[in-house]
């Protein structure tokens, strides 16, 4: 089995405890509101504004035996500079005061992720940072494109409220293969266990941000008010 594999295999049942999530689950049925999409996206910068930066501390903790990874880290570096701008506009596509956003703080849940990246990358072993690629990506190519056309639908947002989410999406397809093949050439088992520990890690983390955003009221209809009428 290839490392990639075991990756998928070895945190599958973390990554639907983070599917499973109460509010992914009910934006895929359509349960959405405009605070929990501006929720969404004030936790999503402050981790994004983070990436870069996480991407240069894993470069320069490289150990001599992964030096080889140098290049294609300088490219993720390349493509992934200016997302977090993305974000802020569309917070203000969606009427959101980004300026706000852009100054305040993360939520406590979207802190602690951040922390343990870092740590993981200065504490543990720097490639434990491909734990938190793998999640992100991950999850973006499965939900990002789903759920921009679930929010935007209902609540009827210009195209403008959706350049992360559906430029991550269609990215993010292309960097997972690219991923699959920079893992595979991933050969110390020290290295593979680091991954694989951190991206469990990151998918419980990644679940505890989504739990901590505000679920949407969800208007009960009047078969709902009339088997509620009689059962009092």
């Amino acid at each position: 089995m290839s490392f990639h594999a075991r990756l998928l295999a070895q945190t599958a049942d973390a990554r639907m405890g983070l599917l499973g999530t109460p509010i992914i689950q009910g934006c895929l049925r359509g349960e959405v509101s405009l605070p929990s999409y501006l929720a969404f996206l004030r936790e999503a910068y402050h981790h994004v504004r983070h990436t870069v930066p996480l991407l240069h501390a894993c470069k320069a903790a490289l150990p001599e035996r992964n030096h080889w990874l140098q290049g294609p880290l300088d490219e993720y570096i390349e493509e992934e500079q200016g997302h977090d701008q993305w974000i802020l506009d569309d917070i203000r596509a969606c009427g959101g005061d980004a300026d706000a956003v852009r100054d305040g703080m993360p939520g406590h849940a979207t802190e602690v992720m951040v922390a343990y990246a870092y740590d993981t990358i200065a504490r543990r072993n720097p490639l434990g940072f491909f734990g938190m690629v793998h999640v992100l990506e991950g999850t973006s190519v499965s939900l990002a494109l789903m759920a921009a056309e679930q929010i935007q639908r209902p609540l009827q947002l210009p195209d403008a409220a959706f350049t992360y989410l559906r430029s991550h999406g269609t990215l993010d397809q292309q960097h997972t293969a690219h991923f699959e093949l920079l893992m595979d050439q991933v050969a110390n088992p020290h290295d593979q266990d680091d991954i694989v520990h951190a991206a469990r890690a990151f998918f419980r983390l990644y679940g505890d941000v989504f739990r901590s955003l505000p679920l949407p009221k969800v208007e009960a209809g009047p078969d709902a008010a009339t088997a509620t009428g009689a059962t009092a």
